[in-house]
């Protein structure tokens, strides 16, 4: 049975209000309306400028191993199949071993990035590109091949756990605006335009601890009121340790408000299920939460979304 932690209470919305919410950003994030949506942030200089935040060369992956067993969050885990496997009695000569793997990619489990044509709200996809463009045999606009010379910029981690003294946050709680600006503070720095921005609640951790669970049903999340600080700030990427919204929806009649709001509102390219528990520490450690991030989706030029393994380079 969950507990559910009183930071969890926050305002639900009615339609109206979530409409309202979605026109205030939709109109904020004006400049990232075209095809490669927020991505525009991350210009040249600001891309040079993310590689000085290199000092120790160490890396660090934001990736959790993808998993091939089922389970309460993975109903259609990733099938790995072993194809030719070199002959032990074999005398000498050259051989190969090979496999193949097949994944549900936006599953509730393993690490990946939402493409801009993932979202369908009212009809349309980002930018008020139609959603026929999704057709059975692929995307023809907004598909992940938008992100095909990859993701490079300042990654920042704003650690919610750590902020409120506890090892997670229980499915069902919320992280405010508030909460993100209060982990700025605790952790000296400041989202900027154009940052690769990740947000940790733990959810990883509880799931090693705790065991999977329905995380479809449950899980913790972002409020969708929270955006507006991210829409002032102009980032350029979200990520999360969960899948970035909150279960239950706190939304009256939307199920994933953040990813409307996100992807379909704002043009940002989403990365779900990460895992922050190899990067916080060495954060911690070294005492700076920003670093180089480098995010290489696959090259899928139809697709809504790819596997993804991003790296910190600090």
């Amino acid at each position: 049975m969950t507990t559910h932690s009183p930071w969890a209470e926050r305002p639900r919305l009615t339609e109206d209000e979530f409409g309202a919410l979605y026109r205030r950003l939709g109109s904020r994030a004006a400049w990232a309306s075209g095809p490669r949506g927020a991505l525009e942030a991350l210009t040249p200089a600001r891309v040079a400028a993310a590689a000085r935040e290199v000092r120790t060369g160490r890396t660090v992956t934001l990736a959790a191993p993808v998993e091939t067993l089922p389970g309460p969050d993975n109903p259609e885990p990733a099938r790995h199949r072993m194809g030719e496997r070199p002959d032990e009695h074999a005398d000498g000569g050259l051989q190969f071993a090979t496999d193949s793997f097949a994944m549900n990619v936006h599953g509730d489990v393993d690490s990946h990035i939402d493409a801009l044509c993932h979202v369908v709200y009212d009809g349309t996809l980002h930018g008020g590109k139609s959603a026929r463009s999704v057709r059975k045999d692929g995307a023809t606009a907004l598909s992940i091949e938008t992100a095909h010379d990859g993701i490079v910029g300042r990654g920042v981690l704003l650690d919610i756990p750590r902020l409120r003294g506890v090892p997670w946050l229980e499915p069902g709680d919320h992280v405010s605006a508030d909460d993100l600006a209060a982990a700025e503070d605790a952790q000296r720095l400041r989202v900027a335009e154009g940052d690769l921005l990740f947000v940790r609640v733990g959810h990883r951790r509880r799931r090693a601890e705790l065991g999977p669970w329905h995380a479809a049903r449950e899980r913790a999340g972002l409020h969708p009121s929270a955006l507006e600080l991210l829409a002032d700030r102009r980032i350029a990427v979200l990520g999360g340790d969960g899948n970035n919204d909150t279960a239950p929806s706190c939304t009256e009649g939307v199920d994933f408000p953040v990813h409307v709001l996100a992807i379909h509102a704002m043009g940002l390219h989403l990365l779900d299920y990460l895992q922050f528990e190899d990067l916080a520490p060495v954060c911690e450690a070294v005492g700076r939460w920003s670093f180089l991030c480098v995010i290489a989706p696959l090259r899928l030029p139809e697709a809504t979304g790819s596997p993804v393994n991003p790296i910190a380079v600090l």
